[in-house]
């Protein structure tokens, strides 16, 4: 199980991660069913272990995670370890991205319409010479 695709995550990060698919927040099913039908035709993975991590949202192909924060992300501690486990991830070469709960539930119009910006940016990206 463990490849690049994961980063060397174990066992009980998998099991972790499905508990985690089973029990999703709103904002995470919002986007959920947005991203599950292929936006610009990416293929998403929803809680998708990598390495020490548990990532909301996975694009393998374009190394892109999305992260749904809620209302915890705003504690100090938090954010000291978000930004940790964002300069790990983007240190493998994944760029992240990151939308608060409220964001989707209120405006998710908006928000897909920012995801959709970012793919086609990358998409872009990827075909220059």
């Amino acid at each position: 199980m463990a490849n690049k695709m994961h980063n060397g995550a174990i066992k009980s990060m998998y099991q972790r991660a499905r508990e985690l698919r089973n029990n999703s927040t709103h904002a995470e099913i919002i986007l959920w069913g947005y991203l599950k039908a292929k936006p610009l035709g990416y293929k998403f993975r929803r809680q998708h272990p990598y390495a020490i991590y548990i990532l909301d949202f996975y694009c393998h192909s374009l190394k892109l995670c999305i992260e749904v924060d809620g209302n915890i992300h705003t504690i100090k501690d938090v954010k000291e370890n978000d930004l940790i486990r964002q300069k790990h991830l983007e240190d493998d070469g994944i760029k992240v991205i990151r939308f608060e709960n409220s964001n989707l539930v209120e405006k998710p119009e908006l928000v897909f319409k920012e995801i959709e910006s970012i793919l086609q940016t990358l998409t872009n990206a990827d075909k220059r010479p």
